[in-house]
């Protein structure tokens, strides 16, 4: 796998969400870190952690099923010398599906090297609205 170079953590965010919308495994992996410190969180998920065990959670996902589109609202960036925090809702649109699924609250880490700006790390997970419909007994 070839690593790209991001001039900006945009760039990196831009081709992220590009590689996800078409399921395309090598280009989602040429955005992250090669550092065996890189971690994942997908949506009631486990911390993937380490380069081979988010690849794997890539390839799983992407797997599944039919390809989503994805809409960002309620962005916010910091951006500072050598790393940049994105946090943000994702909605996604799957082909076929009537009822809009929730939306994702998704927090990105961007670092930026040698080669760039690149993804240390995304934790993923659904927004508190969709969990607290899930939820029948009193929270203490």
């Amino acid at each position: 796998m070839t690593m790209r170079f991001f001039a900006t953590p945009q760039d990196a965010a831009a081709a992220f969400y590009d590689a996800l919308e078409r399921a395309d495994l090598d280009a989602m992996m040429a955005i992250w870190a090669e550092d065996e410190e890189v971690f994942c969180v997908h949506p009631n998920g486990e911390r993937m952690a380490g380069f081979a065990a988010v690849r794997e959670s890539w390839r799983q996902v992407f797997s599944i099923g039919p390809h989503a589109s994805v809409r960002l609202t309620e962005q916010v960036h910091r951006q500072g010398i050598l790393l940049d925090l994105h946090s943000l809702h994702e909605h996604y649109t799957v082909p076929g599906e009537e009822i809009p699924r929730p939306p994702v609250i998704a927090s990105h880490i961007f670092v930026r090297g040698a080669q760039g700006w690149h993804l240390l790390s995304r934790h993923a997970s659904c927004a508190p609205g969709a969990v607290a419909a899930d939820i029948s007994a009193t929270l203490h």
